[in-house]
């Protein structure tokens, strides 16, 4: 008997890794669809899954209807109001209004700047990518910090996780992707250790993927 929906997506995506996480955490079974990023030059780009997506990016979460939801932000959005229980933001307005900020720090000033389409960008124009990639990565997870001094408790805001949390996780990994230092950033290490204690984010992880390679 298949799944009831499909995730496309690429183990190493960090945007698909949300996904999965709320997934998991929200106890939702789906079958993953492998999305080479990199292979034949990006299956992302075939007109197959430009149909699923005119953006060419994972993640694509298909409906049990057929329906296609793409974007993370707006994944996880649906997945809480479809499925509130368990919760992944406060039930306050503001404690909510922080979560959404930390996930935009995330998902607008760090993720888009070193995603694999920039990176390339830049190359071509001379750039040396990595050194760009660090400096954003840093900006952003120094305010993340700030920010989370405000907010945290066990997890970034509060002691519940939320999808704060969610963007966090991924992040800290493609920061040690680009070699970045984290040593300055030790609320954040507490809390991705936390992160891990919890199964949803163990089986998120990119290394306990169907379609995983060697780290």
């Amino acid at each position: 008997m298949s799944l009831a929906m499909k995730l496309y997506g690429y183990w190493r995506s960090s945007s698909a890794w949300r996904v999965r996480t709320a997934l998991a955490f929200k106890g939702l079974e789906v079958e993953h669809v492998p999305v080479h990023l990199v292979k034949g030059g990006g299956q992302q780009f075939s007109s197959e899954f430009v149909a699923k997506n005119p953006m060419a990016e994972v993640p694509v979460l298909e409906l049990d209807d057929g329906q296609l939801l793409t974007q993370s932000v707006a994944i996880l959005e649906y997945l809480e109001e479809a499925h509130p229980s368990p919760a992944l933001l406060p039930r306050e307005p503001l404690l909510r209004a922080r979560v959404r900020t930390l996930v935009q720090i995330v998902n607008s000033g760090i993720q888009p700047l070193q995603n694999r389409v920039v990176m390339s960008e830049l190359e071509r124009g001379g750039i040396v990518a990595d050194d760009w990639a660090r400096h954003f990565i840093k900006r952003g997870l120094t305010a993340f910090e700030q920010q989370v001094a405000r907010s945290g408790g066990a997890f970034s805001v509060g002691d519940a996780p939320s999808f704060a949390d969610i963007y966090l996780v991924p992040q800290l990994f493609n920061a040690r992707r680009f070699s970045m230092p984290l040593e300055e950033f030790p609320t954040l290490l507490r809390i991705e250790q936390r992160c891990y204690e919890l199964p949803a984010f163990q089986k998120a992880r990119p290394e306990n993927q169907v379609d995983a390679e060697p780290l």
